[in-house]
């Protein structure tokens, strides 16, 4: 009795076990997820779904183009307001340039800094200008009109400007760190023409001066200079 209850159980879950294993691998044959194994169900959750494809409108387009163009125009008034500010920057350099042109006996201040060697014997030679100590890159203002001889490098001042005046007289810029005029230039009293430096054989920032007289004598500046009411500190 139990042996012949016990045999239709098992030939039932059998039938089940077939069925199950049908439905699995007979292809087109419809899986209910619950059937499925674990891992079967965690593949089917993970799989890819396509993405729609973006449709962009004409009107997407457009507000693109505009929103480009504001942003080309907005470069382009920045772009213009540095350049008028650079402008104004340099005009009030200027500006400030010619103020400090004019010496406080009326003449040109030539130079704002301080003597630190004059004219005459030094160290066994003979120097045969002023010195005069300033910061790189103060202004150097040509204290007469005349006509730039020479621009550029120097033996012994790296780099110089050299001025002829009206009268034949030239004088010497030496040891500067800019040339701002070209030879064959005309400048006239006051023109900024190089700015200090420590080129050649320096022992700092300074602008080395000569006066040289129409003969082709290099002579004291100091009196050529107080002369002319020229301004050197």
């Amino acid at each position: 009795m139990a042996l012949s209850q016990a045999l239709p159980a098992a030939a039932e879950g059998a039938n089940v076990l077939r069925i199950g294993l049908g439905e699995v691998l007979t292809p087109g044959a419809p899986v209910a997820e619950a059937a499925l194994p674990l891992a079967a169900q965690q593949v089917s959750a993970l799989a890819p779904i396509a993405a729609e494809p973006q449709v962009v409108g004409a009107a997407d387009l457009v507000k693109a183009a505009e929103v480009q163009r504001i942003a080309a125009e907005q470069a382009a008034r920045a772009a213009e307001e540095a350049r008028l500010a650079e402008e104004a920057r340099a005009a009030e350099e200027a500006r400030l340039a010619a103020t400090a042109a004019v010496s406080a006996t009326g003449g040109v201040q030539m130079v704002v800094g301080r003597i630190t060697s004059g004219f005459g014997a030094r160290w066994g030679t003979s120097h045969q200008g002023l010195d005069i100590a300033a910061p790189i890159g103060t202004p150097i203002h040509v204290p007469l009109d005349g006509t730039v001889i020479d621009s550029g490098p120097a033996s012994g001042f790296g780099q110089w400007v050299r001025v002829r005046h009206d009268d034949g007289t030239i004088t010497v810029y030496g040891h500067i760190s800019r040339s701002l005029v070209r030879v064959g230039e005309s400048v006239a009293a006051g023109d900024v023409i190089a700015e200090v430096g420590n080129e050649g054989r320096s022992t700092g920032p300074h602008l080395h001066f000569e006066v040289i007289t129409p003969g082709g004598s290099k002579v004291n500046p100091r009196p050529w200079i107080d002369e002319r009411g020229i301004g050197l500190t």
